[in-house]
């Protein structure tokens, strides 16, 4: 009574600023939530983030430290164990963070909450607040937390040693395959975006010298001085951003001038090089580097939307929560939660924090700040980009991302209930110093004229439009890359972990030669599909963009569900509802869009496409109309077939991971946990 008296009245603060700041984010929701027709301030938005993240963080997190995961101060990682001066290196806990939020937050924060904007600004906020803290926060810290304790494994190595080997080897096979399909889209869409276009290959080419500088002075001064090499590398990083505007008319011009194809090289070739050479050399400063520009630039957007205070013109709800959506086809059950992924729950996270991640960890502890902390960071920055699609005019967004003539597409729009005429887009177009803005589909352009307008009303001037539009373009190419060479040195993981069952020395990841070996095949499968994608238009990695992120999110499924058998191994039955959780809503949502994508009538179903495309050839048509309608076909039965293969092989892992839950509860199984065995760190040290 005495200890509650004197402890009490010094808490007391504490507890009523939490509880303000909880009352603050929930008010925010709600008014969001019930306003219908009358205009809403953008900043609710930015104050329902906030307070998500500041409440989630403090006590969410904690509790997922201490009670569920109990980490070990005092317990060794595998950086200072095995240390090896190429992957294996212990870090600075914020360069860790810096490279783990650079990999992690490629397109996916940006592009996906932009796409979703056609059901209305509501059901994406929604779930990216939910989703990151309940689901992809608890996913990522629980993969990074179990990969740390079994020597950075990656995540198919630990489903074959938790689980068994026939799931393991399924797992293996899912993910890689998977993990090519996701690395190909990426660099597509880099190729996209950097073809033709000298200023923003010259940014981004920039960044590796830089990087390579970071890293040497980093590993000269021992992290000593790491404030000023952070300094210097974000002014070398402006400068090569700023300085970019003056090449035209150069010689240098022409050198940076690269179509798409000779892109797609240069791509595989800072692939490799990412993957072989020393962790500390090029791929953990780059990133650290691009965090600095990717979070300034976040929080600029984020200052802005307080000092404009912009309204938001896109209503919560739009008529196409039911289906039949310009922008993609599908209701908001299942393809909201399909289409943002890395701002809420991603599976290509696990693949990062059972890759690099783990093995840099100088302490159990950072698990909380890099796991946990990067991804709520990451869903702050989804709101951002949902924010700048819905603070535009409607009529605008949509013609964004339809295609078609502009008199057509206008039409469409306005017809459906968002104006906009073939003038205005014109006008838009010039702004941002492009010939058109119509078509520009994938979600970076929509973001990139919101983020323009955002910052060019900062000054009071829209002179700079077409500047500020072309930054964000080479923003989001910037950080698609960083997401390319992570994920391509966690490939290289897990093609050796798959060559190693056929000859034991090709899994060593000790080996120079072996890792080599399997980064060089790994790119050269990636590789071959961008590569297609680049020569044909509709074939390649374009007859896989719908199912991408539905394979995104089966890779989640996989690591929830590892990480709830390694609970239960643990012992943590009472706390496993924080990965059965999400794990059953993925798999409702992944499960009913393969359904719906394989099965449903046209043009969402596969199937039903096909047979239209069949019956088309059947009757005639001209030379080119049958050569695009062959194109199309063959592109919908590989899509079928494809999303078929990647269900069955993920239920089929899940299902085994099942069958040893049962076995473990009843007391079948013993509870054998694969961890490294226990070392402190001052044995590390010694």
């Amino acid at each position: 009574m005495n200890h509650t008296n004197r402890t009490t009245p010094r808490n007391l603060p504490r507890i009523i600023g939490w509880t303000l700041a909880s009352g603050l984010g929930a008010t925010a929701i709600a008014v969001l939530g019930w306003s219908r027709g009358e205009p809403v301030n953008a900043l609710w938005m930015v104050v329902a983030a906030l307070c998500v993240f500041a409440v989630s963080y403090r006590f969410h997190s904690a509790w997922l430290m201490a009670k569920v995961l109990t980490l070990d101060e005092l317990r060794a990682t595998p950086a200072e164990v095995h240390g090896d001066g190429r992957d294996f290196v212990a870090t600075n806990r914020w360069v860790v963070f810096g490279h783990h939020f650079a990999a992690i937050a490629g397109p996916g924060p940006l592009v996906g909450p932009v796409l979703a904007a056609q059901f209305g600004y509501f059901p994406g906020l929604i779930w990216m607040l939910v989703g990151a803290t309940l689901g992809g926060a608890v996913h990522d810290s629980v993969v990074l937390f179990c990969s740390t304790r079994r020597r950075g494994k990656s995540l198919g190595a630990m489903v074959r040693d938790e689980v068994g080997p026939l799931a393991g080897a399924l797992a293996l096979v899912s993910i890689v395959a998977i993990m090519v399909i996701l690395l190909a889209v990426l660099a597509l869409v880099v190729v996209k975006a950097l073809a033709e276009s000298p200023w923003g290959l010259f940014t981004i080419a920039a960044t590796m010298p830089i990087a390579v500088a970071m890293g040497l002075g980093m590993k000269a001064t021992g992290h000593r001085r790491l404030a000023v090499v952070s300094v210097l590398g974000v002014l070398a990083l402006l400068a090569a951003v700023w300085g970019g505007q003056f090449l035209p008319g150069t010689a240098f011009e022409a050198l940076l001038t690269l179509e798409g194809t000779a892109l797609a090289w240069w791509i595989m070739g800072y692939g490799f090089l990412a993957s072989v050479l020393p962790v500390w050399l090029l791929l953990a400063p780059r990133d650290y580097l691009s965090t600095f520009m990717k979070l300034g630039t976040v929080a600029a957007l984020g200052l802005t939307v307080i000092v404009l205070a912009p309204t938001l013109k896109m209503p919560a709800f739009t008529p196409f929560i039911s289906g039949g959506g310009p922008v993609f086809a599908g209701p908001v059950f299942p393809f909201c939660f399909i289409t943002i992924a890395c701002a809420a729950i991603s599976g290509f996270h696990a693949l990062v924090a059972s890759g690099t991640t783990p093995k840099l960890l100088a302490r159990e502890s950072h698990i909380r700040a890099i796991g946990y902390g990067a991804m709520v960071t990451e869903m702050c920055v989804g709101v951002m980009a949902l924010i700048a699609a819905c603070a535009m005019e409607p009529g605008q967004y949509f013609a964004i991302n339809m295609t078609g003539p502009a008199e057509v597409v206008t039409a469409k729009a306005t017809a459906l209930g968002f104006p906009v005429t073939p003038a205005q887009m014109a006008d838009l177009a010039a702004s941002v110093g492009e010939k058109t803005m119509i078509g520009r589909t994938g979600g970076a352009p929509t973001f990139a004229v919101g983020m323009a307008h955002m910052f060019a009303g900062v000054v009071g001037s829209k002179a700079a439009l077409a500047l500020w539009y072309h930054f964000a373009i080479m923003f989001e190419a910037l950080f698609i890359l960083t997401t390319i060479d992570a994920g391509t040195r966690v490939g290289r993981f897990l093609m050796q972990d798959l060559l190693g069952a056929v000859w034991r020395p090709l899994g060593d990841t000790r080996s120079t030669g072996a890792g080599a070996f399997a980064t060089g095949l790994f790119v050269a499968m990636w590789g071959w599909f961008l590569y297609q994608g680049v020569v044909d238009p509709l074939g390649g990695i374009n007859s896989l963009w719908p199912i991408f992120g539905i394979a995104n999110q089966l890779l989640a499924v996989l690591a929830l569900a590892l990480g709830t058998t390694v609970l239960l191994k643990m012992g943590r039955t009472r706390y496993l509802w924080t990965t059965l959780l999400p794990l059953g809503w993925l798999l409702a949502v992944t499960l009913t869009a393969g359904f719906m994508k394989i099965f449903s009538p046209a043009p969402l179903g596969f199937l039903a496409s096909a047979r239209g495309f069949s019956e088309k050839i059947s009757a005639g048509g001209t030379e080119a109309e049958m050569s695009l309608w062959r194109a199309q076909l063959l592109n919908n039965q590989v899509n079928a077939a494809v999303t078929g293969v990647f269900l069955l092989l993920v239920a089929m892992v899940v299902l085994l991971n099942m069958r040893l839950w049962w076995e473990l509860l009843v007391g079948r199984r013993e509870r054998q946990l694969h961890e490294e065995p226990y070392i402190r760190v001052a044995e590390a040290k010694a």
